[in-house]
């Protein structure tokens, strides 16, 4: 979900064309909504769900997209920093999308792609301690 999301989102890193701010955030929501729409119809979201899977999404990717800004303004051309970035928040992401999951949901969320998205998070990870 959230590597979908990501990339569609992506800050500009320093050899990318700048994007104005207000584009930047037009394809973050569109990416949102059209996440939104597919885990509704594939996990069978409540409202509740649904209002909270928004959430969640529209904060982590405004809280990535703000870091990346910072590492990019600072001219961080370390790309394991801008990885780290993104694995910090879609590991937030995973973690309080199953707080809203039950678990029927959560096993066929996993199956989507994202326990394999977790398992590379976390390889990662252990590689960098």
């Amino acid at each position: 979900v959230m590597a979908a999301l990501c990339v569609l989102s992506a800050t500009k890193l320093p050899a990318q064309e700048p994007q104005n701010e207000e584009e930047r955030l037009k394809n973050l929501y569109e990416a949102v909504d059209k996440e939104i729409e597919r885990q509704t119809t594939s996990l069978d979201l409540e409202d509740w769900q649904v209002f909270y899977m928004d959430s969640i999404l529209t904060c982590n990717l405004n809280g990535r997209k703000d870091e990346m800004m910072k590492l990019n303004e600072a001219k961080v051309s370390n790309v394991d920093a801008y990885t780290r970035i993104s694995d910090k928040w879609m590991e937030a992401t995973y973690v309080a999308i199953r707080k809203i999951l039950d678990e029927e949901q959560w096993v066929r969320y996993n199956r989507t792609g994202a326990a394999k998205e977790k398992k590379a998070r976390d390889k990662r990870a252990a590689k960098n301690q």
